[in-house]
């Protein structure tokens, strides 16, 4: 195999991690453009190797994903938060949980969450007023949050556990925002930050056990899951047999646990996932796709002209919004140049050869969604916001993975169907009332688990 990567210079003691801290956006581009398809890094306590073409993308994600696993760093602020859910837990832990997961995301049972999205849309858009300005980031926030425990947890959540939800992402956030300092700091030690990002777990648990404890009892009761999960043919997990039981995930989760599958600890640890990556990641493919569209009339009345149509004859259902097929093309660029899930990482369970390189075992791979999306070797003009780059004859020329918002091979996101059918919902009830106008500064950005505006996202509100 060949020698090593070639990678940019560090400091003797945080390496590049202070370049990447100051501006990962900005560091991971010139990397790329400065060094090609694999550039070796020091992050941190191990090395890591940035991934930018697409042929490799796709080999490590779907190809030959037996051979990669999730990366452990050292810190177990992550274990911490997410523990053994679906989006740190691996093998067999990994696959049990997927296998359990599945039935609440079938094609058919999403499908049918179209009324409730449209429920709670139009009942947060009743608060709208005309000439107001808002934070739309907050507002699609506090609507994908209510929308998800709904639909997954089989249960609504009070305005007040949304706001405590909310109030406390900021702290969790932050804990996970580049730092090369960090890996010199123990968790155990009571700095301001680790006890505020302690506090906000334990916050975060007491809304989740809130929601279990009214949940209590009622997974085997068609009746009470306000999803309406029910009837529509959606094939159970084993051991569930009945196909009248509700399916949403909390029901589904419970059922397990009284079988002697799931412990206490495993489902909390697959709640407090959904509630946060089953919201956020939504959440800002919206915000960003709005500051896109005010920033892009003629884009905006074409999505306002779908949106017309699709609820021409009252509220929008999934088969409506399939035919908003230049809504999706919007939605696919925003997502393209604002990929809210910015970079992915894995790691070699044994030597491999990626672009020519030898890339040691027990390495971290760093895919990045931020920097193959704006590659110019993948994009004419990758800056500019061009939705007709997704009619299917452009889409064909350019490499599968030159576009992965949602991963890839069988770690994929499993949300993704949810998480497009609900964008292209809340698109249609907005686009259709109302004109928004971006009233902000000129967008940035920061790193943490996903990638977030690093200042409010005021937009003013004008009845159409």
């Amino acid at each position: 195999m060949s020698v090593t990567p070639p990678g940019p210079l560090g400091d003797p003691l945080f390496g590049n991690g202070r370049q990447f801290a100051d501006d990962p956006f900005g560091f991971l581009r010139a990397c790329a453009d400065s060094y090609g398809d694999v550039v070796r890094l020091d992050l941190g306590p191990r090395e890591t190797y940035l991934l930018t073409n697409p042929a490799d993308v796709e080999r490590v994600l779907v190809a030959d994903a037996e051979r990669y696993r999730k990366p452990q760093f050292g810190d177990d602020a992550m274990d911490t938060l997410l523990g053994d859910g679906l989006l740190m837990s691996d093998g067999d832990t990994w696959q049990r949980q997927r296998t359990l997961a599945n039935p609440s995301f079938h094609n058919r049972r999403i499908g049918a969450l179209d009324g409730t999205m449209v429920d709670h849309t139009e009942s947060q858009l009743a608060d709208w007023a005309d000439g107001e300005v808002v934070d739309i980031q907050l507002e699609v926030a506090r609507l994908t949050v209510k929308i998800i425990v709904s639909a997954m947890f089989g249960a609504d959540i009070t305005d007040e556990e949304v706001k405590t939800v909310q109030e406390n992402l900021e702290p969790l956030g932050a804990r996970f925002e580049p730092d090369p300092r960090r890996f010199l700091i123990p968790n155990w030690v009571p700095t301001r930050e680790n006890r505020e990002f302690d506090a906000a777990i334990d916050t975060l648990e007491s809304v989740i056990d809130g929601i279990v404890d009214r949940r209590r009892g009622t997974e085997r009761d068609p009746s009470v899951d306000p999803a309406g999960a029910e009837g529509v043919g959606v094939p159970g997990p084993a051991g569930d047999g009945d196909g009248d039981l509700p399916m949403d995930l909390l029901s589904v989760l419970l059922r397990a646990r009284d079988r002697g599958e799931q412990t206490d600890e495993n489902l909390r640890d697959e709640l407090v996932t959904m509630l946060l990556a089953g919201h956020d990641t939504t959440a800002l493919a919206l915000t960003y796709t709005f500051y896109l569209l005010s920033n892009h009339p003629e884009a905006r009345r074409e999505v306002e002209r779908e949106a017309e149509t699709a609820t021409a004859d009252g509220p929008p259902t999934a088969a409506d919004v399939r035919d908003m097929a230049y809504t999706e093309r919007v939605l696919n660029e925003s997502m393209r140049l604002y990929p809210p899930v910015y970079t992915l990482f894995r790691e070699p369970k044994l030597d491999v050869k990626l672009g020519g390189y030898r890339i040691p075992e027990g390495s971290a791979l760093m895919v990045s969604q931020w920097v193959t999306h704006r590659s110019e070797r993948w994009y004419d003009a990758p800056e500019t916001f061009d939705p007709d780059r997704w009619t299917p004859k452009r889409r064909s020329e350019r490499p599968r993975f030159a576009f992965f918002p949602f991963g890839g091979g069988p770690r994929h996101c499993i949300g993704k169907a949810f998480s497009l059918l609900e964008a292209k919902i809340i698109l249609a009830e907005i686009c259709s009332q109302f004109e928004l106008g971006y009233e902000g500064p000129d967008l940035s950005l920061r790193g943490s688990l996903t990638m977030h505006p690093s200042h409010p996202v005021p937009m003013r509100i004008r009845e159409r």
